[in-house]
């Protein structure tokens, strides 16, 4: 059973003090004597911060070098300050304002916590995650709204709004002076996937902006205003400009006019200010996130001036059964039913913008000059990728750590995923590597799927001999290399954090809410040396840099990244349990040292 207790307020105390007393390499991660990230090597240039020339300047000498500061947790704008909350009576929509803080936890699954820890520890890395983004173009003819009555995934009140909310995210992220347990630095962003929602070049474009800096209007179709769902007419959606009396309405929405123009209007994203990594999603790779590939008529229909906005229940219901089950995964029921629908579609302003894009398109456009931001160039991706046709990759999180980011979609459909046999075995061997070289003492995996999501083994159409894997096969192979401490990712929008112990050796499983759907939230991990013979990996949930209460006269930026929260948490048939349970959300997590 889960050893779970809380961390007392006098723990924190005693991290602070504990944080100062770091080991050499973490003192020179805070002077920026030495590089720890890849990433961050890219971002400041060749030599830069190693006392080695950089070009036009001369090099800094050690000896004249500021001493660093002493490290300090870092609190501000984490959830270990405070949360938002729902203010009033239950029922109807509801208010969003300050809520109060969620304490640590410490879990003991995997290793007796010694109670001097605190005052021994040392720090080793410390990033942060994004997960599940899905930044939409909401007016796309191949979404699939019209299924909002078999899942509240199909259509969100919000969704509109998600590429504000991704840019306030961005600005809480650079809003931080160090990590919230340790006051380490932090090295670098991670986004474990579904970075897009509908695999359109458009998409993409707006993603790697918000990530890299630059301005976005997150608009297709018709440059002069909104073509989509929210101006319809139909009851099904929420119309916040008219006085419509949608079925949102009936459940207390607002009426916000403006909103839609508000929605389509140029955003500016400052860009991280940490190197930053990309991992692929189901909704990166297919289209609507769960069928295969390369449908011409899909692809023809996506650019098109069509676009479905209505549908018989029933008729509804037959196409998600089939994408729930996965027993349609080349999307023949969903193409059927577009084609006897023709005459009830809606006319849209043909866009080419919302062409799919395909693996080796995200990997040249990760490796675009004009989106390398404070780098790495290409985010992890590289020529290599190109070459081989692959989406996994290798890079060093520290001086101790390896970083591994997997490619778990599968190319054959489903939202589901698995790993190829080419990619297991790639897995296995830089693993082995890691240990037999001395490389690194530690490595941490990031994928898009959970362990429990990845049971889709449909053949890859590029390589129909190859064999699919599932999590239970992935999660023994990590099981087996001592040196895996972590398989952090996303998926399944829950806050979820899973022990998994082998004979060889065990790992924590850590897998974070979606940006899309309340309570929209990103985590940093901290990874720390307790030297008493075991590790901790520090996990902490943060909001996006959006004020919790909202204005609905506000449709500014930030008014409107603060609307996408709290629309998110009104959202009909939502999920009211994706934060998780207290043991899943801010935590640490002990380990035996392998």
């Amino acid at each position: 059973m889960s050893r779970i207790r809380s961390v007392a307020t006098a723990a924190a105390t005693a991290t602070t003090s504990a944080a100062a007393r770091v080991n050499r390499r973490a003192f020179l991660a805070a002077t920026g004597a030495v590089t720890l990230s890849a990433g961050a090597g890219y971002a400041l240039g060749p030599g830069a911060g190693s006392g080695e020339a950089t070009p036009g300047r001369a090099p800094v000498p050690m000896s004249r070098r500021a001493p660093a500061a002493p490290l300090a947790p870092y609190r501000s704008g984490t959830t270990l300050a405070t949360v938002s909350a729902p203010r009033g009576p239950r029922g109807g929509y509801r208010r969003l304002g300050d809520g109060p803080a969620w304490d640590r936890v410490v879990r003991t699954d995997l290793a007796d916590a010694a109670g001097n820890r605190a005052a021994r520890r040392i720090p080793l890395a410390a990033f942060v995650q994004f997960t599940d983004l899905h930044l939409v173009d909401v007016q796309h003819p191949l979404r699939y709204e019209y299924l909002r009555a078999q899942t509240a995934s199909a259509w969100r009140p919000q969704e509109a709004l998600s590429v504000a909310g991704a840019v306030a995210l961005v600005e809480q992220v650079n809003a931080m002076r160090g990590a919230p347990a340790t006051g380490a630095p932090l090295h670098f962003v991670m986004t474990t996937g579904d970075n897009t929602d509908n695999n359109s070049r458009n998409e993409l474009d707006w993603f790697l902006k918000v990530m890299s800096g630059g301005r976005v209007t997150p608009n297709s179709g018709d440059p002069r205003h909104y073509e989509g769902v929210q101006d319809s007419g139909l009851k099904l959606y929420w119309h916040p400009d008219a006085a419509l009396r949608d079925a949102d309405k009936g459940v207390g929405f607002p009426r916000l006019p403006g909103f839609l123009d508000a929605a389509i209007r140029e955003v500016n994203s400052p860009g991280l200010n940490l190197p930053w990594y990309s991992t692929v999603g189901n909704h990166d790779s297919l289209p609507g996130g769960c069928y295969a590939p390369g449908d011409p008529y899909f692809a023809e229909f996506a650019v098109g001036g069509r676009k479905l906005m209505s549908l018989d229940e029933s008729r509804g219901a037959a196409v998600w059964e089939t994408v729930k089950k996965g027993h349609d995964p080349k999307g023949s029921t969903f193409r059927d039913i577009l084609k006897s629908e023709a005459r009830h579609m809606r006319a849209v302003t043909p866009d080419e913008a919302r062409a799919p894009f395909t693996p080796a398109e995200y990997v040249r456009a990760h490796l675009d000059a004009a989106h390398t931001g404070r780098g790495p160039v290409g985010h992890g991706y590289t020529r290599r990728n190109l070459a081989e046709d692959t989406q996994y990759y290798s890079f060093r999180i520290s001086d101790d750590v390896l970083g591994i980011s997997l490619d778990t979609t599968d190319p054959g459909g489903h939202y589901e995923g698995s790993l190829g046999t080419a990619q297991l075995r790639w897995l296995e061997r830089t693993l082995t590597e890691v240990e037999r070289s001395g490389d690194a003492s530690y490595a941490i995996v990031f994928s898009h799927h959970t362990s429990r999501s990845m049971r889709n083994l449909h053949t890859d159409p590029r390589r129909p001999r190859e064999k699919r894997h599932g999590g239970d096969e992935v999660a023994a192979l990590l099981g087996r290399h001592r040196s895996v401490l972590a398989w952090v990712n996303g998926h399944s929008h829950k806050n979820a954090i899973t022990p998994h112990r082998t004979e060889n050796g065990s790992f924590w499983e850590v897998s974070t809410a979606s940006h899309i759907d309340f309570p929209q939230l990103a985590r940093v991990i901290e990874l720390v040396d307790n030297r008493d013979g075991t590790l901790s990996l520090f996990t902490t949930l943060i909001e996006s840099a959006a004020p919790h209460r909202t204005d609905f006269t506000d449709l500014s930026q930030t008014g409107l990244a603060a609307l996408y929260r709290e629309l998110s948490f009104n959202a009909p048939g939502a999920r009211s349990t994706l934060s998780g349970d207290p043991g899943d959300r801010n935590t640490e997590l002990v380990l035996r040292k392998g």
